[in-house]
């Protein structure tokens, strides 16, 4: 088929309901060429997640050829500093460095971490919660949806509070980037946002270098590899710190505004899951990442010629994996377009696959949990206030506000 007819990711009405479209691609096959941006559309839940474990694709190229070799364009000189921050984090490498890097992170970021900030993200949550409800409502995005991952990661990284409003705005002028075919405008934003929250970390690393505290920063500078004795870079370091924020808080405010979202067009779920929260959140928060994941595309190149589908994918190729659609997909799914917050066979891949599985899953559903559960408990009248608009990117999807009324 032509998937130009149904892929249409520049369309406002596409990227509010792009649900239709992917069950027209599924009925069609299993891979798809899309002619604009050069890309084969994968929408098969199966097959996205045997291609996130395929080590014949790569988030990268750069590991094995040069930009030549490979036939692709040298990005533009003048994009180097946001290249240079996005090329030496974890989600853009491939082993070794990845390996070596995601090891010594990890030992940075072990379920302990996660289980000691608990405290600290119940806290937040209900400090957010307790405003928004003493306000009456408000927009849930800006009020609650943003503010705890910002303030979580920030705890972590140990980032001055008074510094703290700076990071959603480096973040989202970052992420502008990771959409398709981003124009020259959004790039000159990446670049200058790159260039200052370098600067700002490269500051701050140099300040627990020198006095060592009890955060992310200071445990990534003390990160070593016991038997090679390696060490994260300072790039790395800022890199990985860079990706713990855009990571670790888009998704997070996505999920949050996109999961309340479906709640309150589906009313018996959420009058279900205020009956027995404690009981039910769990699976509600699953589900609410499997119907309306906030990352409905992940790219990955083609290392080498591959048979795929009864087609060939010529190395320097590039595959686009649907999220949103093996999501929805009914082969895996029962009911896929429905809302069964109870739903218990969920392997949604909303973090991922393989390598590349998200690392900070474990604070993700912290998090969720967190905001969840205090709105259903301290809001249990929360309604709609006004119809919401979709923000203009596909690839992170989200509201760009929630307007709600607490009574």
């Amino acid at each position: 088929m032509d998937a130009t007819a149904v892929f249409r990711p520049g369309s406002a009405d596409f990227v509010a309901d792009p649900y239709p479209a992917y069950a027209e691609l599924r009925a069609a096959g299993r891979v798809h060429y899309y002619a604009p941006t050069a890309q084969w559309l994968v929408p098969h839940h199966a097959d996205v997640s045997a291609l996130l474990r395929d080590r014949r694709l790569g988030r990268s190229y750069r590991h094995r050829f040069t930009h030549e070799e490979f036939g692709r364009t040298t990005p533009p000189a003048a994009h180097e500093p946001f290249h240079t921050l996005n090329d030496h984090g974890l989600l853009d490498l491939e082993p070794p460095d990845h390996t070596r890097i995601r090891r010594l992170v990890s030992q940075a970021f072990t379920p302990r971490t996660v289980e000691r900030l608990a405290p600290t993200v119940r806290r937040l949550a209900a400090r957010l919660v307790d405003d928004f409800r003493a306000a009456g409502g408000g927009d849930l995005v800006a009020e609650v949806a943003e503010p705890l991952p910002v303030a979580v990661i920030a705890e972590m990284l140990g980032i001055p509070e008074a510094d703290r409003p700076l990071l959603r705005p480096w973040s989202a002028a970052i992420c502008g980037m990771y959409e398709l075919a981003p124009d020259e405008e959004t790039a000159a934003r990446a670049v200058k946002a790159s260039l200052e929250f370098t600067e700002y970390l490269r500051e701050l690393i140099a300040g627990r270098r020198k006095n060592p505290g009890d955060d992310l920063i200071s445990a990534l500078i003390a990160a070593y590899e016991d038997e090679s004795g390696d060490r994260l870079s300072e790039q790395e370091m800022i890199s990985t710190c860079v990706l713990l924020l855009n990571a670790g808080h888009e998704a997070t405010v996505n999920t949050t505004a996109n999961g309340w979202w479906a709640l309150l067009r589906n009313p018996a779920q959420l009058a279900a899951l205020r009956a027995a929260p404690d009981a039910l959140l769990p699976t509600a928060i699953e589900e609410l990442m499997r119907y309306d994941t906030p990352l409905q595309l992940f790219e990955r190149w083609v290392l080498e010629d591959i048979e795929f589908a009864g087609q060939i994918l010529p190395r320097g190729s590039e595959v686009a994996l649907l999220f949103g659609s093996a999501n929805r997909d009914p082969a895996r799914f029962a009911d896929p377009d429905t809302l069964d917050l109870a739903r218990a066979d969920n392997p949604h891949i909303s973090f991922g696959a393989g390598i590349h599985y998200c690392l900070g899953a474990p604070l993700a559903r912290l998090e969720l949990q967190a905001s969840f559960g205090e709105l259903l408990k301290k809001a249990p009248l929360l309604r709609l206030a006004a119809e919401p608009e979709w923000q203009a990117g596909f690839v992170i999807r989200g509201l760009k506000e929630l307007h709600v009324v607490v009574e």
